[in-house]
């Protein structure tokens, strides 16, 4: 049963709240827009707004959950950032092990912190680590996920705000590519998205490609919904 509208998962499990801005890509950041409108209608959980929150209570929530899912890890912070222990990352990878019928996608800006990480510890199975990479100056987070033992190793580029240029996907099985949404959302050119695809064939790993977002394929600005995900003309969202 799918309970996100993220289309590459079907459930997202969010232990950790709030986060801050690492990149260029985290300018117009969703969750950041996301929690501050949970926090004005209410909800007890985004009381802090923003800022990083642990929350004890959401660690056991997959044992619920008996069919297998793909679940994205922390989709409203950030695994990996500086200000969440690595004691609570263990206690929420302790999980993630007794629960090997899902596919837990953890995807981080911190590529260097999550390295660190797993340099003293072994990466289940059940476990896709993947990395943003938004523009040229991110790319050397493909270098530090491309040597850890993970099942899956992926690329999110989204929002993608320029051309990456010559991609080494070396160890590397699937790569996202997806535009910026919201009012104040960077165009994406189509010419981006093809030399990006181009080099995923090649190399052979897997393309999926999500969306335009708010600028179209034609250049025009529109509800993301109305550009919708068609890249030339027909959908390509591969799995890995």
């Amino acid at each position: 049963m799918r309970t996100t509208k993220i289309e590459w998962t079907d459930k997202t499990w969010n232990p950790i709240t709030g986060c801050s801005k690492k990149s260029t890509g985290c300018q117009h950041c969703y969750a950041e827009v996301m929690s501050r409108r949970l926090k004005a209608m209410g909800l007890s959980k985004y009381a802090n707004g923003f800022s990083v929150t642990l929350h004890y209570e959401l660690i056991n929530e997959p044992y619920k959950w008996k069919q297998s899912h793909n679940i994205f890890v922390c989709s409203m912070s950030d695994i990996f950032h500086e200000d969440v222990p690595f004691d609570f990352v263990d206690n929420m990878f302790d999980v993630i092990r007794k629960t090997d019928q899902h596919r837990y996608q953890i995807l981080t800006k911190r590529a260097e912190r999550m390295a660190e990480y797993f340099e003293t510890r072994e990466i289940p199975d059940n476990v896709w680590l993947g990395v943003t990479v938004e523009a040229q100056s991110s790319r050397f987070r493909i270098d530090y996920l491309r040597n850890l033992q993970a099942s899956v190793k992926f690329l999110s580029c989204e929002p993608l705000v320029e051309d990456l240029g010559e991609l080494d996907l070396t160890g590397i099985d699937w790569v996202i590519v997806g535009g910026e949404s919201g009012p104040h959302a960077r165009p994406m050119q189509e010419d981006w998205v093809l030399k990006v695809r181009k080099q995923v064939e090649e190399q052979k790993a897997r393309f999926f490609f999500k969306q335009w977002g708010t600028w179209g394929a034609d250049g025009i600005k529109r509800n993301k919904h109305a550009n919708g995900k068609l890249l030339k003309g027909e959908v390509i969202q591969e799995m890995p």
